[in-house]
């Protein structure tokens, strides 16, 4: 292909090719580059870019060697040779330039980039280093670069390493315009020898480049990327069919999301909320996948950072040009504090803003389908509220609640206090184990008797929800569980059924068959249709929430002693405070106790093991058999 006549080689010294480049390679091939078949996504993007170089350069300039050539990207394999070829019709480069581009990696010091490299400071480098080429080392154990710059009066050149101390400069034959770049593959590498293993890595990581890339005759990547079309232009099925090719989930995306700008940030991006938590025929998974490129090369498959961990479900591609990359183009730069980059929150920031917008506007304009939502993915929203508080009032227009006004329906925080009554300035919630029971909650009855809703909540992470959650437009949530709890409006006096003297005594036979159970049992001012209710102590305020959670996560959790408030106006209560008159009651009425206890704690979703209840319920049954017989 060339003839090396007149060669150069430079020494360690010599000014084009610095020194320590053994020692950069060896940094490069082994610490950088984990995954080696990056190498081709290297080369395709500098290809591209030399093509994007020329396309600019042939607006303004009609001297312009090959004027029609076609931009394209070409590679071919030799299975003998074990050697692979990138060729572009790009820009190119004459011999000083391939001395200056190739041979000198840092113009402000190797000495520099090579201890960046060694603290892994890695972040930013590719920006400052034009390192991405030697990715081919990664593979190769000799690399030849073949060039000829698109300016009429320039020959061509070669260049070549072997990743030692020197390379080589030499004259060589390319009739057209661009580059030509040949690896001649490690033994361990032979693997790329192969065209349909590169067919492979083009497509998962250059698939969208802007410029056609051939593998033999065949083209290799897509025409198009889809994220970079206008919105306007995209019809739904091409929508639902890119999701099924980047997810393998057949089941159309419940919403998605396409936006494109170009100022004050390049960002293309397309989001798309699936039907389910659980998708994708082939890889079962609830979280989702952000692909994140950069000029539509892919730069990582999974980025987590570019949104909240709260919309970790979500799918998507997002292509920036701004996105600041480390040196193999393997991440963006992660937290780092007050150092945290400026440009992967911006993004960061416009993505979770238009997703946040998209699902508010999806809660207001299609209530059924934001259901579906709600009942796939509230965990995610409740755990935003619950650890992100500069997220907390964007996410508020999102949450959904049963209550006990709504019925089957779901209630926003705003529906809620649209219909609080006069005089009412708190948001009333009841926590228990599913929402059967908080519906039958015994806490309700006076909110019931005034007309007052309350919010009904039953799931696991509702109990986080509330450690983000402690008012809402200035009106402050209160479990109706409070022991000091005192409610607007007015509700009928009860008749109270039983002397001062037998609730005294039935109070004490509370005490004596609950123990340690209980800090203490009186009456309750809040019942009116149930015969008793738990109340949390004063020193229980702020962890009654996450007792439920300690319930599941604990196999050893204990109920924290609570207090016990009787109805004295129940039948129940009556009909036990006369039992407990006498002598020979005793086992019932303590069996009675026990067991109007432990239904408050199943109800409230803290019996530690309901299965206990079994003997005792039975016992019970036996006794009303006896007393009708």
């Amino acid at each position: 292909m060339t003839a090396e006549t007149e060669a150069t080689t430079h020494a360690p010294t010599a000014v084009p090719f610095r020194a320590e480049v053994r020692q950069l390679l060896n940094i490069l091939a082994h610490s950088l580059y984990t995954d080696r078949e990056i190498f081709l996504r290297e080369l395709i993007s500098n290809a591209s870019d030399a093509l994007h170089r020329v396309q600019f350069e042939m607006l303004t300039n009609q001297q312009v060697r090959d004027p029609d050539a076609p931009l394209e990207i070409r590679i071919g394999v030799d299975k003998d040779a074990k050697t692979i070829t990138i060729s572009d019709t790009g820009i190119g480069m004459t011999r000083e330039e391939l001395i200056e581009n190739l041979g000198t990696i840092a113009h402000s010091g190797t000495r520099t980039l090579i201890e960046n490299l060694e603290a892994a400071q890695r972040s930013n480098i590719i920006g400052q280093f034009g390192v991405g080429f030697y990715s081919a080392f990664v593979v190769a154990d000799e690399v030849t670069v073949i060039s000829r710059s698109y300016r009429p009066d320039a020959e061509a050149a070669l260049w070549r390493s072997q990743g030692g101390e020197s390379f080589v400069v030499d004259a060589a034959e390319r009739e057209q315009r661009g580059t030509t770049i040949v690896l001649k593959l490690k033994e361990e590498a032979h693997e790329f020898a192969d065209e349909w293993r590169l067919r492979q890595i083009v497509r998962r990581h250059s698939n969208y480049v802007a410029f056609p890339i051939y593998i033999g005759d065949e083209r290799a990547n897509e025409s198009t990327a889809l994220w970079h079309q206008p919105p306007r232009n995209v019809e739904a099925s091409q929508y639902n069919e890119f999701y099924r090719q980047m997810t393998f989930d057949y089941e159309e995306p419940l919403l998605w999301v396409h936006f494109s700008s170009e100022a004050p940030l390049d960002l293309h991006a397309i989001l798309f909320v699936p039907a389910k938590r659980e998708r994708g025929f082939i890889e079962r998974r609830m979280e989702g996948k952000i692909r994140l490129y950069s000029r539509k090369v892919l730069i990582q498959e999974d980025a987590k950072d570019i949104l909240p961990p709260y919309f970790r479900f979500v799918e998507g591609v997002v292509d920036s040009e701004d996105l600041p990359l480390n040196v193999s183009r393997e991440g963006v730069q992660r937290d780092a504090g007050p150092n945290r980059d400026p440009i992967v929150q911006r993004i960061k920031k416009s993505l979770t803003n238009r997703l946040t917008k998209e699902l508010v506007d999806l809660a207001e304009k299609d209530p059924i389908k934001y259901v579906t939502f709600w009942n796939e993915f509230s965990p995610f929203i409740k755990e935003g509220i619950a650890t992100d508080p500069l997220a907390r009032d964007d996410l508020l227009p999102l949450l959904r609640f049963h209550t006990t006004k709504s019925g089957d329906q779901l209630a926003s925080l705003a529906d809620y206090k649209g219909r609080m009554i006069d005089g009412q300035n708190e948001i009333y919630y009841v926590i228990a184990a599913d929402l059967e029971s908080a519906r039958r909650s015994p806490h309700l009855d006076a909110l019931n008797d005034r007309g007052i809703e309350a919010l009904l909540l039953y799931d696991v992470m509702d109990s986080f929800l509330l450690n983000g959650l402690r008012e809402y437009q200035g009106l402050k949530l209160r479990n109706v569980d409070d022991p000091n709890l005192s409610l607007p409006g007015e509700a009928p006096t009860p008749e109270v059924s039983i002397s001062d003297e037998q609730f005294t005594r039935l109070v004490n036979v509370f005490k004596e068959t609950l123990g340690e159970r209980v800090t203490t049992v009186r009456a309750s001012n809040v019942l009116r249709h149930n015969p008793l209710r738990l109340v949390s102590p004063e020193d229980q305020q702020y962890n009654r929430e996450m007792a439920r959670v300690q319930r599941i996560l604990d196999r050893d959790f204990k109920v924290p002693p609570k207090i016990v408030e009787l109805n004295r106006s129940h039948p129940l209560i009556v009909d036990l405070a006369r039992l407990a008159e006498s002598d020979g009651d005793a086992a019932l009425v303590r069996n009675l106790v026990e067991q109007l206890y432990e239904n408050a704690l199943l109800l409230e979703g803290l019996h530690p093991n309901p299965a206990d209840m079994v003997g005792r319920i039975q016992a019970l049954m036996e006794a009303a058999a006896r007393r009708l017989g």
